[in-house]
């Protein structure tokens, strides 16, 4: 299996399946790139891990992971950081027998919407059957591991992300300031800032659950503190990065930035972002370029939306197909599922976000130190 890195300066290797073999199956990060003198601990890592941990409300998985992360590489005796690749292990503890079993039933039935068929057709019969394997939304957790490391480097250079949900099925948020959304981030199971919507986003999630059936939704992602120039002209644009990055998370379907679709129905004098003076320097009236323009960031917040799509695990009957028989059979999967992903997916979000911006930076910083460019408008 190949694609399980990610990033060219700052960069993670995941490995880790759902379940696993026996009692010491998990998930692990390797990092490489990660600078020498950061005081890094296995509190701040499971900050970021607590916030896509199963088990824990009514709106997610009833898996009961604890997903406690432990540094195992790459910090020395004097509890920072040495310059060598990191690496972090997240132990799998709630993967019995009972759940593998339930698994083993159907394991020759290809489940709607998940990739099993694919694996089939890529792997053959010696594809991961049991929780889906590599495909698994659990290979996240590693994800968001080396995602915790990159959030601690970008503090330091003042770039703040959250990323947060503004739609579930047909109940849409509000509109708010990034300030609006930072204050009531977290304040409740699915991320939405807007509490007067979320209220009736988690109550309409339940209802839905109820029938057997999952939720979909769309995520906002806020980036400010981002410098100009980060990202190249043509095939390495920011946007193309993090569309990259982003993308690369099963659930996510759709991608827009800034005015996104929107711009299908704008006029050129509508969509162009006018420049103006803002707090004595040079700004924009409007964001419908997202904080990106020709794909290299423009020094405005970045907006990124994302759709969510519903779990595909679901108690519905649907067809499926047999693939020793090669046949048409029902299928009613009875495993654990989350009724919507909204409520942790955005911490995976942010995660790769994160990752994407630190190597983004390096790339920059490097590229400059070796041309030693002067370049006088970059204080302006």
């Amino acid at each position: 299996m190949l694609g399980n890195t990610f990033g060219r300066i700052f960069r993670i290797t995941a490995v880790g399946e759902s379940y696993g073999i026996g009692k010491g199956s998990g998930l692990a990060v390797i990092i490489d790139g990660v600078p020498p003198g950061l005081a890094l601990t296995d509190a701040l890592i499971q900050e970021e891990l607590d916030k896509r941990r199963p088990g824990v409300g009514k709106l997610n998985s009833p898996r009961l992971e604890t997903d406690q992360c432990s540094i195992f590489a790459g910090i020395g005796q004097d509890n920072v950081t040495t310059g060598a690749p990191v690496g972090i292990i997240i132990y799998n503890v709630d993967t019995q027998d009972l759940h593998v079993d339930q698994y083993r039933q159907y394991k020759d039935l290809c489940r709607p919407g998940h990739a099993t068929y694919c694996f089939y057709k890529k792997y053959g019969r010696h594809q991961d059957w049991c929780g889906a394997g590599r495909a698994s939304g659990r290979e996240t957790a590693a994800r968001v591991a080396g995602g915790a490391v990159a959030k601690h480097i970008l503090a330091k250079e003042g770039i703040d992300l959250i990323s947060y949900t503004i739609q579930c099925m047909d109940i849409k948020a509000k509109e708010m300031t990034f300030a609006e959304a930072k204050k009531n981030y977290r304040k409740n199971e699915i991320n939405c800032p807007d509490l007067e919507a979320a209220e009736k986003m988690e109550k309409r999630v339940l209802e839905i659950k109820d029938q057997g059936e999952t939720a979909g939704g769309v995520l906002e992602l806020r980036i400010n503190g981002v410098p100009a120039g980060l990202g190249e002209p043509v095939f390495d644009k920011l946007s193309s990065l993090l569309g990259h990055a982003l993308l690369s998370i099963g659930a996510i379907k759709g991608i827009e930035f800034g005015a996104g679709f929107n711009v299908g129905n704008m006029l050129g004098s509508e969509c162009n972002d006018e420049f103006c003076e803002k707090d004595g320097s040079i700004g924009f009236k409007t964001n419908n370029a997202g904080g990106l323009l020709g794909g290299i960031s423009n020094g405005d917040e970045i907006v990124v939306r994302l759709a969510v799509k519903p779990t595909p695990t679901i108690s519905v009957t649907q067809d499926s197909v047999n693939m020793p028989k090669m046949q048409i059979e029902k299928l009613e999967p009875i495993t654990r599922r989350d009724p919507t992903l909204l409520g942790r997916i955005y911490s995976v979000v942010e995660a790769m976000t994160a990752i994407t911006l630190v190597d983004a930076l390096m790339m920059a910083r490097g590229y400059d130190n070796v041309c030693r460019i002067e370049n006088t408008w970059r204080e302006i």
